[in-house]
């Protein structure tokens, strides 16, 4: 896993999908040469901010062939069949540099499995189905260009297509027709993607001798398992119920470790006695940063001994500290803002060291100073090596962070993302934004204006309802 090569993702394009109808946003910064890439995401509530963090959190459920959970069913566009995100990725396992395109649609599904209990129940529900799925992709190497081509297309009543493709990539394997068209329907039925699936992976790896093949589908499918992280809002909602969602990459010399760890602060927590070390080791290491931007303070983890799990497991208690000034105090007395730092800083941490990490933060501003904010955004965007995408309704990073990093969304339901034009070099963007709402210089609208007179008109007419 050491040799793990970077995957990026370009940009984005996302369409029906909650209240985008479309949305292009090119993740990198065109107008200089960064090594990181950094994209904050900036706009009104409702707008699509939240539109693209969800559409990055369906492609890891997709390249990890895991199933997508039911709520996203909800997530369709109204009037709408279904929708459709796509992705481009620019991808270089060893000396070849790939530009991979991976695309995929989702629509509601009866669940099947349980229709006659629902049927019985009085009620339904609808699952997501994942279908036209397509993965292409073109390549270069030693000043050599290969076009772009389709590799696997599934919008087809058979396997998939293009023929030749399927034959190379499934060997003689391929000709088993039935089961590969179960465990297309299997797929579907589970909410999984078919490309990504554990089955059609493991047929990859056991079939195909082309070796370009092979390189795009596993950098994907390790992109999405060890690089892809995704911080959504239910981790504030986790935290205001003092329970600390810790999302780690961590790496020795022989081995990386994925996983999230749901920690209680009101109390122990039970976790396997083998991950007790680990937990220190990452612990350690986000300390060496957590001083610096929270001085005097460190964190620790007391173990309060052994105990046996319902499974008979052997596992240790563990209970979250706080270390100011060489005193011990249970973590759940740190604010609000303080734990959302510590839930996320060993991602950010792996995004300043490792261009493989790619992390997206919903609401990254949400309880964080303003202008720690901008200052953790400006070391990450100049020194960093990984991907960040974040949203934010906080204009402190507009001040730190390079223009070309910034992106707004628009009340244009067609074209949802846009990035500023016009801008000079000793333009103050914070200042340049708010002055495009009022004037309206950009080629969309980026806020849909509110009534001073009718807001205060509606607060008077909703108290004399109640009598006030």
């Amino acid at each position: 896993f050491m040799n793990i090569e970077p995957v990026r993702i370009e940009n984005i394009t996302i369409e029906n999908f909650k209240n985008v109808e479309k949305g292009y946003l090119d993740l990198e910064n065109r107008r200089k040469n960064y090594q990181a890439s950094v994209v904050g995401i900036y706009g009104q509530n409702g707008s699509g901010k939240t539109a693209l963090i969800d559409a990055l959190h369906l492609l890891k459920y997709a390249l990890c062939g895991l199933a997508v959970p039911d709520k996203y069913a909800d997530y369709i566009k109204l009037e709408r069949e279904y929708a459709t995100l796509k992705f481009q990725f620019k991808a270089k396992p060893g000396e070849t540099v790939y530009d991979i395109w991976y695309q995929f649609s989702i629509k509601k599904s009866s669940d099947t499995l349980h229709l006659e209990d629902e049927l019985e129940n009085g009620s339904s529900k609808d699952k997501v189905q994942i279908f036209n799925e397509v993965l292409s992709f073109g390549c270069t190497s030693e000043g050599y260009k290969v076009r772009k081509s389709v590799l696997i297309d599934t919008r087809t009543q058979e396997v998939f297509t293009p023929k030749l493709k399927y034959k190379e990539l499934l060997g003689e394997e391929g000709q088993d027709i039935t089961e590969l068209l179960v465990t297309k329907r299997l797929t579907q039925e589970q909410s999984r993607s078919f490309i990504f699936c554990k089955g059609m992976i493991d047929r990859y790896r056991k079939n195909c001798q082309k070796l370009s093949y092979i390189n795009v589908i596993e950098s994907l499918y390790t992109f999405g398992r060890m690089g892809l992280f995704i911080i959504d809002t239910e981790n504030a909602g986790l935290i205001s119920m003092n329970v600390l969602p810790l999302a780690i990459q961590y790496r020795d010399e022989k081995i990386v470790t994925v996983g999230n760890f749901m920690l209680s602060l009101n109390g122990a927590t039970p976790i396997q006695e083998e991950k007790v070390e680990l937990v220190r080791k990452v612990i350690g290491n986000m300390n060496i940063v957590l001083e610096q931007i929270v001085p005097g303070l460190t964190i620790d983890i007391v173990d309060l001994g052994p105990s046996v799990s319902k499974e008979g497991r052997t596992e240790r208690l563990i209970q979250m500290m706080s270390l100011k000034n060489g005193r011990a105090i249970p973590f759940c007395y740190e604010s609000e803002g303080i734990k959302k730092i510590v839930s996320i800083l060993q991602l950010l941490i792996m995004v300043y060291n490792d261009a493989f990490v790619t992390v997206a933060i919903d609401e990254l501003d949400s309880g964080i100073f303003e202008y720690l904010l901008g200052e953790l955004l400006r070391i990450i965007s100049e020194k960093g090596k990984g991907q960040l995408i974040f949203t934010s309704h906080n204009l402190r990073p507009l001040e730190t962070i390079d223009k070309g990093f910034v992106a707004f969304t628009t009340t244009n339901p067609e074209n949802r993302y846009i990035r500023m034009t016009n801008v000079k070099e000793n333009n103050n963007l914070r200042d340049f934004y708010y002055r495009d709402i009022v004037l309206g210089e950009q080629s969309e609208l980026l806020y849909n204006a509110t009534n001073n007179f009718e807001i205060a008109l509606a607060f008077r007419e909703a108290g004399e309802a109640f009598g006030a």
